[in-house]
């Protein structure tokens, strides 16, 4: 080896070191930050709160607007006589009546943004069996989506499901193909189920009785939903970068209790 040379390639090693040092370290504060962060944390210091609910008051009636504080109940007109949400001591009690309503309790208050994302309390009550809890968006005004369904979470006994409506089952010409297949009990072609396949995710989760904190994030073309603080799912796909997150919108197939709902917004 030349020792003339030595100084002169360590120099160039340890310039090319401190070059890349930078660039590294961005990438890898780019891969841990949606993977490792706690997304509660994460819009608390990032986010504006534009709206919180405690449920803290009296059900006011039976009908649509009947929770208050600007919620509306999309089927509560559809079955005046069933009690599909009540209030109790800062819980928000969802019982769905599908049968009575001819369709599954859905609940909604305006959210707004582009990032950003809810945290909220839940628990399923153990009061029926299947017990489930839809979490996610809706923007009427779209055109071309059916009924404006753009993303959901969906948690189940054994799973969770991220889902991109917009841009997979609920975009007006994919349902059209869809439901003609659906409709005659085949098997839906190689391609479409393909594509519909990329616009979700189901992570095996087991539920239980007990009250967890559910943290529900966009940013960018990425949903991500944690619980208790840690990340359970996360699925990247065109619809979630919808620029207007309009409503926040609940469903169940029959109970779930939920507590301390907050929307945030960081753009």
């Amino acid at each position: 080896m030349n020792l003339k040379s030595a100084p002169m390639k360590y120099a160039l090693t340890l310039f090319a070191a401190l070059l890349l040092a930078p660039l590294a370290a961005l990438h890898a504060d780019e891969a841990t930050s949606s993977t490792t962060r706690d997304d509660a944390v994460w819009l608390q210091q990032k986010g504006m709160l534009i709206f919180q609910d405690k449920f803290d008051r009296q059900l006011e009636g039976n009908g649509m607007k009947a929770i208050g504080n600007g919620w509306e109940s999309a089927t509560a007109d559809r079955a005046p006589d069933v009690k599909q949400a009540d209030l109790d001591r800062g819980i928000l009690k969802i019982n769905s009546d599908g049968k009575a309503a001819g369709h599954g309790v859905h609940i909604h208050h305006d959210a707004g943004f582009a990032d950003g994302g809810t945290t909220l309390r839940f628990r399923f009550p153990g009061l029926n069996k299947g017990e489930t809890f839809t979490v996610g968006h809706v923007d009427r005004e779209m055109k071309g989506v059916h009924a404006g369904h753009l993303c959901y979470a969906i948690l189940s006994q054994n799973s969770i499901m991220l889902r991109d409506n917009k841009t997979g089952i609920s975009d007006e010409k994919l349902r059209a193909r869809r439901a003609e297949f659906l409709d005659r009990k085949e098997k839906l072609p190689a391609d479409l189920d393909a594509l519909l396949q990329t616009k979700e995710k189901t992570v095996p989760w087991k539920a239980d009785n007990e009250w967890h904190d559910l943290t529900l994030a966009f940013e960018g073309d990425e949903m991500r939903l944690s619980i208790d603080g840690k990340l359970v799912v996360a699925h990247r796909s065109e619809g979630f970068a919808h620029p207007s997150k309009r409503w926040l919108s609940f469903s169940a197939a029959n109970t779930v209790w939920l507590a301390d709902v907050k929307i945030w917004k960081i753009k």
